[in-house]
């Protein structure tokens, strides 16, 4: 509408002038006819009609002309209209099924244990019967609930401040590629014993990465934690690193289930997991920690991404600047 009303604005001012300078030039050759003294009366009658039929025909043809350009402006300032809005509300419709998707599954994820421990109670005030040793365990259940909800709650305040950057990046200083894998392999070398899963480091090139060491741990920690719940019994994670353009590349390679090709644009989403992962191997967690690592790399100007095939695992690449600008 906007768009069109210039148009109409400067098309009229444009005629305007148009039937203004035609009018000029008619009258101009008008006088120029009726000064030749050989011209007889008729012929100037006639030269005069002919000229007036020329100035409507031209003003017709201004008219049109301005009317045509006028549809093809109302039609391609529609068509680049609806494109931009369709461009501009994309994000916002993602955001706000996002947003859906969030509100759901963190509902389903609050309600489940807190939906347990009811039960267990109800249960329990039913029981007449019910012994001091029951009693111990039915609240030795409940803790371990609350213990998830506590788990679940604190996953959601951390991704908060990071997705807002509301965290603040402390203690900001160099460290070597080698200190932060090491620092995450030492974090979570008990749960790999545990699996009897070996860990190898492959780290030929040396890198400076200025971070916040604690946080960019915990992005780590929660990679290698995740290739190990993946991992068979057994098996190998591989972690390598090598030096790009200003730039590190850290990757963790599992040899684990894998992940379908459909699900990898959304495992760093909040609360997804693939359904591989929840219907075969029962892995306990709530889909925040992908989440939270992808934040934390991301608050140090770094991104992550995957590449994986099913049977044949998976490898996550962590690609951060060094000594490159914070994006705080």
């Amino acid at each position: 509408m906007v768009m069109m009303a210039i148009s109409i604005f400067f098309s009229g001012i444009v005629y305007r002038l148009a039937v203004n300078e035609l009018n000029r030039s008619g009258n101009d050759q008008s006088i120029l006819f009726n000064n030749l003294s050989d011209i007889s009366p008729g012929s100037r009658e006639q030269f005069t009609e002919s000229n007036d039929t020329h100035l409507r025909e031209a003003k017709k043809r201004v008219f049109i002309g301005l009317l045509v350009t006028n549809i093809i402006i109302m039609v391609g300032a529609g068509l680049l209209s609806y494109y931009l809005a369709k461009q501009t509300l994309e994000p916002i419709e993602e955001s706000h099924q996002a947003l859906e998707r969030f509100t759901a599954d963190a509902s389903h994820e609050l309600r489940t244990p807190i939906a347990v421990m009811q039960s267990e109670i109800e249960v329990a005030l039913m029981d007449p019967k019910l012994s001091i040793k029951e009693a111990k365990e039915l609240l030795h259940s409940n803790l371990e609930e609350l213990e998830r909800l506590t788990t679940l709650s604190d996953g959601l305040l951390h991704l908060a401040r990071l997705e807002k950057n509301d965290m603040q990046l402390e203690n900001i200083e160099n460290i070597e590629n080698i200190e932060i894998v090491s620092r995450a392999v030492s974090t979570v070398k008990n749960r790999a014993q545990e699996k009897k899963i070996s860990i190898k480091l492959k780290i030929s090139d040396k890198a400076i990465i200025r971070a916040d060491q604690s946080l960019l741990t915990e992005a780590f920690v929660t990679l290698l934690d995740n290739a190990i719940k993946y991992s068979s019994k057994k098996s190998t994670i591989y972690i390598a690193s090598r030096n790009l353009v200003r730039k590190v590349e850290i990757t963790i390679t599992d040899k684990g289930p894998g992940i379908d090709t459909r699900d990898i644009p959304y495992i760093f989403d909040r609360f997804y997991r693939a359904d591989r992962a929840r219907s075969k191997h029962k892995i306990a967690g709530y889909g925040l920690g992908l989440a939270i690592a992808k934040s934390i790399i991301e608050l140090h100007a770094g991104h992550i991404k995957v590449v994986s095939k099913i049977g044949k695992g998976s490898t996550f690449s962590v690609i951060l600047p060094q000594h490159g600008k914070l994006l705080r």
